[in-house]
């Protein structure tokens, strides 16, 4: 689990079934929920989070959707679409949901026992932070899920982007005094620099909370698909290698769809790509992708409202492709 979402929780957790798989334990990774614009489509025609694909393929296995049996599809800010077992079950409002989705935990013990019998170490994914305190109640893929599998929890924080020592304290702090009892080790992902600088708050961080920090992760620059809009790849103005040869915009849609579609392009030097959100930096670009989306009709009504309608066909006008 980790403190927030980004902490390194998936990269992490495909490490271990590698380390797992290549000491000889047949390894699957199971995550109960998870939500994500960015899916994979099995041999079956199933579909499942792409973050458990990476981990079964480092498992050296091939992906299966009782890895991933919830997988939540955003339509729109407050709506998603929810798939069980790798097909569409409903489109749902939050609250909807949140009320609701108990009902889902015969489908994910289905899913969690059968994969238990077939293999002998199963890596469990949490989801975004488990001190979300609102949604502490109906917990079915943090502290709940490792409840229902009785499963010791690793908790990741991220220390590249500041604060990881505020991060781990405050989270086990918001913990349930039963939350807490699974808790069986601290990890401090991202770090860049020398270790032995880190070493007297590493200490004070196991005086705190009582828990051992079981490792300190270097900072990787690695290449996998990234799941959802938080990803760094959506944050930049400038662009992957600004001042290239050629420059890729894609239209940076409220709920854009399969963004790592366009992720190949990140490979080429001679490419720049950008995400746009504002008609202003679209700019003069040799090619401009409008990309899929969840919901079309309120995305069309976005782009003429934005303005982004009108910059896309008088940058196409202009000579950018489109």
């Amino acid at each position: 689990q980790g403190t927030m979402s980004n902490a390194g929780k998936s990269l992490l957790g495909a490490g271990l079934c590698r380390i797992f798989h290549e000491d000889g334990y047949k390894t699957a990774p199971f995550k109960s929920q998870n939500m994500a614009l960015n899916s994979y489509i099995t041999k079956e025609g199933l579909e499942m989070g792409r973050a458990q694909v990476m981990q079964a393929e480092a498992a050296g296995r091939l992906p299966d959707v009782r890895m991933n049996p919830i997988l939540l599809k955003p339509t729109g800010d407050t709506t998603s679409q929810v798939i069980v077992k790798g097909k569409v079950f409903d489109t749902l409002s939050a609250s909807s949901y949140f009320a609701m989705k108990k009902k889902l935990i015969p489908t994910i013990l289905e899913s969690y026992e059968s994969l238990a019998e077939e293999n002998d170490i199963l890596v469990l994914e949490g989801a975004g932070s488990p001190a979300e305190i609102n949604l502490n109640e109906n917990d079915i893929v943090n502290m709940g899920m490792a409840k229902m599998a009785k499963a010791p929890v690793l908790l990741v924080g991220d220390i590249d982007r500041g604060g990881v020592f505020a991060q781990l304290i405050g989270t086990q702090m918001l913990l349930r005094d039963w939350e807490k009892k699974y808790l069986k080790g601290m990890i401090v992902n991202k770090f860049r620099g020398d270790q032995r600088l880190l070493q007297s708050g590493l200490t004070m961080l196991e005086e705190r909370t009582g828990v051992p920090v079981v490792g300190c992760v270097p900072y990787l620059q690695v290449d996998l698909d990234e799941e959802d809009s938080l990803a760094e790849l959506l944050s930049t103005r400038e662009g992957s290698r600004p001042g290239a040869e050629l420059e890729i915009v894609v239209i940076r849609l409220p709920h854009l769809s399969n963004f790592t579609d366009f992720q190949t392009f990140l490979r080429f030097r001679e490419v720049n790509l950008r995400y746009v959100r504002e008609p202003s930096d679209l700019g003069k670009p040799d090619l401009i992708f409008l990309p899929g989306t969840k919901n079309t009709m309120q995305e069309l009504e976005w782009l003429r409202q934005s303005g982004m309608e009108e910059a896309v066909l008088r940058a196409n006008h202009s000579g950018s492709l489109l």
